[in-house]
């Protein structure tokens, strides 16, 4: 689905990813866990074509994306859903949700009724909300908004951006379980979350990423137990 290999990218002179590599199946939740600063959400605006790589290659189904525009990548099956929500606060529920299936209309002319009932399947308090305004909606409700405007787009893979941030913990709760059924129902996931535990009890694999570079990767249960991992990103070490 996705496969990166020797990325640079950064702002300005500042080189944030240092020559990473890392690959995304079809059908996995991956997720990349790190301190703040480490190049997340860098690492995922330049998948997304927001900031433009300076170096290395990134490929979305066997394509390279390295220079094409964000709009394009969205259109090739790749949706973000960005740290803090980011709707449209003055325009509502369905206005938001229509808006994300924009680029499958323009594409193929289809009528987006039937998306937007498959949202409202998935979210069901998104039908309930449907007129209101999107910036009257509680945390939560926008964070799944903004998950049910990435999914208007049908992708092939959806990355998230620290999606539990500022949610109690219930609703962080009800936020992985539906990550969880996205899976189920075929989508891939890239997963940015400072929530480790929860993060990796629900990926396939996990990276660790550290001023711009993987230091650790492989599958959660080893990420779960391993020391280093336990001691910085957990809160505990094991028991000797």
């Amino acid at each position: 689905m996705l496969k990166i290999k020797n990325l640079e990218a950064g702002y300005g002179k500042l080189r944030v990813l240092k020559r990473i590599s890392m690959h995304v199946d079809t059908g996995e939740i991956v997720t990349i866990i790190g301190a703040n600063g480490a190049g997340k959400t860098t690492l995922l605006y330049t998948i997304a074509g927001i900031i433009k790589a300076s170096a290395g290659d990134i490929q979305l189904l066997g394509n390279p994306i390295n220079q094409t525009k964000p709009e394009k990548i969205v259109a090739a099956g790749c949706s973000l859903v960005p740290e803090g929500r980011q709707v449209f606060s003055t325009l509502t529920v369905r206005q938001n949700l229509i808006l994300g299936g924009y680029v499958q209309y323009k594409k193929n002319k289809v009528n987006t009724d039937a998306e937007l009932q498959h949202i409202y399947d998935i979210f069901p308090v998104m039908q309930q909300r449907e007129n209101q305004l999107a910036g009257t909606l509680s945390g939560g409700e926008q964070q799944m908004l903004a998950m049910g405007r990435a999914l208007m787009a049908k992708p092939k893979l959806i990355m998230l951006d620290e999606p539990s941030t500022g949610l109690a913990p219930l609703i962080v709760k009800n936020i992985f379980e539906i990550i969880g059924k996205l899976r189920n129902a075929g989508n891939t996931v890239l997963l940015i979350e400072q929530n480790a535990k929860a993060a990796l009890a629900i990926a396939d694999r996990g990276y660790v990423l550290e001023t711009g570079k993987f230091i650790l990767q492989g599958p959660s249960e080893d990420l779960l137990v391993n020391r280093d991992v336990q001691r910085a990103y957990l809160g505990r070490e094991v028991a000797v």
